[in-house]
């Protein structure tokens, strides 16, 4: 009879984990580790992880799942390490700060964490906001609501009237004093408090306003706004901590300090020079090229009252130069991580970037590398995320036909999977 219950046990246990099975079997499959694109493959999943690659198209026993995607170009969930999850572009925007609550903001921020999900992007780093990307951060993580993986800065830091100074542009009596708290600091002393309250608050990354930004109400978008010291002080805080920092830079002095300051990546990089590729390879630092913000941002300039008069001589000035840099930086050899800074554009078409990288001269097949293996990289998540493999994170999406020939299937995305369960799968 003992041996009877152990055998039984034994039996239901097997069909059990076998039930839990996935079978994925993919037309073609991206190798981002490679760089191929290999033919007739099957992944094999269990519960929320990759157990097997294998050759041909496999299925398990009847209890377990397939999911056709013959047709389909399959790689690992792709990873946006440039979002804004609170906002998106709008004509209101600047007054919406003032007439919309945290409870708004959060509504608004459900629809764009799908968007960005059922784009494909799996995985996502925001890189500021008011405290609402914290409380999305934590309500994916529950199951609560559906959307990327998101790793966080919460607030952004800047300086006094620098670009994350949250009370640029308002009237006097407003303005006040923010400080270490609300993310602006003035000093090396001040950079600690500001790194450790975003630690208390729950942020995964430091992000700092390192030159002046366009979207912002202040008059100049490229001027440098921290000491080589308050950078040095952010790092060091930061390393005491285990985040990365990500630095907003469209100046060259302001990128110049930022890298030899330590900081892991520079987001834009807009009026980036020969001067700062060589110092960007020496200390390993990614460039985050946004190329989409920048047209975006330069194309609602051009519509009457879209932005304040002082953003609109900004935005077109600076936003169509970031393509051409991005492609003088990837023939320098700088390293790469994908990003977009949706929100400045409309959540969703992050997809086009893979486009304009393309127009800049990156092949596809890196350009998918950037926003995988690279972006795990940047992230410190390349043990879990980033390529098929085994023993990774189930994060896999698959486009329709081949975005090799054609890269607006990029746009037509058509399963998605995060964490091994399936959020969309158009048959």
């Amino acid at each position: 009879m003992r041996y009877f219950l152990v055998g039984f046990i034994f039996c239901f246990s097997t069909l059990f984990t076998q039930a839990q099975k996935t079978y994925l079997q993919c037309g073609q499959l991206v190798d981002v580790v490679n760089l191929k694109v290999l033919k007739e493959k099957t992944i094999i999943i269990e519960s929320n992880k990759i157990i097997d690659l294998v050759d041909g198209y496999v299925i398990g026993t009847k209890t377990d799942k397939v999911i056709d995607l013959k047709k389909h170009t399959v790689m690992p969930g792709l990873m946006d390490m440039h979002i804004h999850v609170e906002s998106e572009t709008s004509p209101t925007r600047y007054l919406d700060g003032f007439t919309q609550n945290d409870a708004d903001v959060a509504f608004g921020a459900l629809r764009f964490a799908e968007r960005n999900l059922m784009a494909g992007f799996t995985s996502v780093r925001d890189l500021g906001g008011s405290g609402v990307n914290i409380a999305m951060k934590k309500a994916i993580q529950k199951g609560y609501v559906i959307g990327p993986r998101i790793y966080t800065a919460g607030k952004a830091i800047g300086t006094t009237g620098g670009h994350a100074d949250p009370t640029n542009g308002v009237r006097a009596n407003l303005m006040g004093d923010p400080g270490p708290k609300e993310g602006v600091i003035n000093s090396a002393e001040d950079a600690y408090k500001a790194v450790r309250q975003r630690y208390k608050d729950g942020s995964d990354v430091i992000k700092i306003t390192a030159s002046g930004g366009v979207l912002s109400m202040a008059a100049n978008g490229e001027n440098p706004q921290f000491t080589e010291d308050e950078i040095r002080a952010i790092v060091a805080a930061a390393k005491d901590y285990g985040f990365k920092v990500a630095a907003h830079c469209h100046g060259v002095e302001a990128m110049r300090r930022a890298v030899v300051g330590g900081v892991n990546s520079i987001e834009h990089g807009t009026l980036m020079d020969e001067s700062i590729f060589p110092l960007m390879k020496q200390y390993g630092t990614y460039l985050v090229p946004t190329i989409i913000a920048g047209r975006s941002a330069a194309d609602s300039a051009k519509k009457p009252g879209y932005y304040p008069p002082m953003v609109t001589k900004k935005a077109l000035e600076i936003g169509p130069k970031i393509q051409n840099t991005f492609s003088k930086a990837y023939k320098a050899g700088v390293k790469i991580a994908f990003g977009t800074d949706a929100g400045v554009y409309a959540h969703g078409n992050n997809w086009m970037e893979f486009k304009y990288m393309q127009e800049g001269g990156m092949p596809l097949i890196e350009a998918i590398q950037s926003a995988t293996l690279n972006a795990s990289d940047l992230m410190g998540t390349q043990s879990i995320l980033g390529s098929i493999e085994k023993n990774k994170l189930a994060d896999i999406i698959a486009v329709e036909g081949d975005p090799f020939t054609n890269i607006d299937q990029m746009g037509k995305v058509q399963f998605v999977m995060k964490d091994g369960v399936i959020y969309k799968y158009q048959k």
